[in-house]
């Protein structure tokens, strides 16, 4: 298709003005009468037109031609169409492009949602999803096209939730999802890296070129299994068929309306960073917020000092516990030899057994200690109890680590103090991360966008001579999940051994002196760290 379009537009750049025009119009006629009101510029939007994959993943730059593919799909391919912005002030534009393929305003109806129907059993919604849990309202209303209009500032959940009322009772309708989007520019987007890591996870361990099918299904705990083929599989004992995602680069490049022109030059004279941000293709970080406590380099400058296995000067030190009551919230455990950090282990909510969640989640911590870590259990929200009476009831020295208590704790530079605990540990992490300390920082954390997010997601301010972090539930609001990973990675560094007071014990167990590790339970403890 996309060699026939250069091929005609190589040829009526032969023809007179007066040629061209009548061949537009019988063009236009004859595309009409195929019921085709729009055609893809040739390059990425042809490509993505007619990709096969069931979730395609088109942009990466502004210019591309992103609302113009999910619209042209609408009006050419599909039937019943949900075109999704997170704000329905965002809506506009599109609406606009939409009526200028059909025409004319007929059909249209601008009450909140807005619809344009076309034809019979043939329409568009225009929807929005400002906060999470608003994508509910579009629960039970099937359609066989559903398209995210910048993708990334939709939390994934929504994003998954909507996913589920994708269908088409016509087995012949083509059923497929969209996520047109330019790369993040918060933390709340880097879902998209993990969705799409075949092809934008630099540690993916079998990349994906563009265009290219690859082939998933989701497993018993609701996570994403990339699998071989289209051919179904064994997934908790029935057979479930793969489904395929893709990813095409489009840029102003290859927009044939905007390159070279204003709004290409435009892009080029955007400030920094949005320019290298949205100019890079997923490649680059996004804009940290003023007062956000750990910058978001700093983290991903611990991910590139990381190796996949732990140093040999140090045992393990600590494991952080973020507790589940079940349901959809994962337990994760983050466990660490000094300063290098294993790869978080989370289990699903709804595998901890009500009745015995206490003894459950201590038999998966034992399954990774090592070397008599301290296990610092998080005791918010009531979650820790059952663990950490497990765990002291078998003897396993742990830390009840309370994020809304006081602390003495103060910056590095003992200037400021923290309103409670969790903000002092968020705060000694940063201080940890710091890549400006002297000597630089040792911190080596595994490569999770996800863990990435939470930990660069909360923000501070200053009260007086106290820093305060943004509340835990502010943060999951933004992100749509809970923040189970980071906090646990955090609770992990705050509690347990570390080579500034620990290297001489170290050294004799090397050397066959086994000595116990100084670990504390107890919160009244005279030695206990505030």
């Amino acid at each position: 298709m996309s060699i026939a379009l250069d091929d005609i537009l190589a040829r009526l750049g032969q023809k007179s003005p007066k040629a061209v025009q009548a061949i537009g119009a019988a063009s236009k006629a004859a595309l009409d009468k195929q019921g085709i009101r729009w055609v893809p510029n040739p390059g990425p939007q042809t490509e993505a037109y007619f990709s096969k994959a069931d979730e395609l993943l088109f942009g990466g730059e502004p210019g591309g031609g992103k609302t113009a593919i999910c619209i042209g799909l609408a009006f050419n391919c599909h039937k019943r169409s949900l075109f999704m912005r997170r704000q329905y002030t965002d809506l506009d534009g599109c609406i606009d492009y939409a009526l200028k393929v059909n025409g004319s305003r007929d059909g249209f109806n601008g009450s909140a949602p807005p619809r344009l129907v076309i034809g019979d059993e043939h329409f568009i919604d225009f929807g929005a999803a400002g906060r999470v849990g608003s994508e509910q309202s579009w629960m039970g209303r099937p359609h066989d096209l559903i398209c995210f209009d910048e993708a990334t500032q939709f939390a994934k959940n929504q994003i998954r939730f909507l996913l589920g009322w994708l269908r088409h009772e016509n087995k012949a309708q083509r059923t497929r999802v969209v996520l047109a989007t330019n790369p993040p520019l918060g933390p709340e987007g880097l879902w998209v890296i993990e969705m799409f890591a075949p092809w934008l996870d630099p540690h993916f361990p079998k990349p994906a070129k563009p265009g290219e099918l690859r082939w998933y299904v989701v497993d018993e705990n609701g996570d994403d299994r990339w699998v071989d083929g289209p051919i179904p599989i064994q997934i908790g004992g029935k057979l479930v068929a793969p489904k395929s995602r893709t990813y095409i680069h489009s840029s102003v490049k290859d927009n044939p309306y905007y390159a070279g022109g204003d709004y290409e030059r435009q892009l080029a004279n955007m400030t920094e960073p949005f320019r290298s941000i949205l100019m890079g293709g997923f490649k680059t970080s996004f804009k940290d917020q003023p007062n956000q406590i750990i910058p978001t380099r700093w983290i991903q400058l611990a991910q590139e000092r990381w190796k996949p296995f732990p140093p040999e000067h140090a045992p393990m030190c600590a494991l952080g516990v973020d507790c589940s009551g079940g349901g959809e919230d994962p337990m994760a455990i983050a466990h660490r030899y000094d300063s290098w950090f294993g790869p978080i282990r989370e289990i699903p909510g709804r595998e901890i057994p009500a009745e015995r969640a206490g003894a459950f989640a201590a038999g998966r911590v034992s399954e990774i200690r090592r070397d008599g870590a301290l296990v610092v259990v998080d005791m918010g929200g009531g979650y820790g109890g059952p663990l950490y009476e497990c765990l002291a009831s078998n003897h396993i020295e742990a830390y009840s680590y309370k994020g809304g208590g006081g602390t003495h704790k103060r910056t590095a530079d003992r200037k400021l103090g923290f309103t409670n605990v969790r903000t002092a540990a968020l705060w000694a992490f940063r201080e940890a991360l710091d890549p400006g300390q002297p000597g630089g920082s040792d911190i080596a954390l595994p490569p999770d966008s996800t863990m990435l997010a939470d930990l660069a997601a909360p923000t501070f301010e200053v009260k007086k001579t106290l820093i305060q972090a943004e509340p835990k539930e502010d943060v999951c609001a933004r992100l749509g999940r809970s923040t189970n990973r980071g906090d646990a990675v955090i609770m992990c560094w705050w509690e347990g051994a570390k080579m500034i007071n620990s290297a001489l014990e170290w050294a004799d167990q090397r050397q066959g002196r086994v000595v116990k590790p100084k670990v504390v339970m107890s919160s009244n403890h005279p030695h206990r760290r505030q």
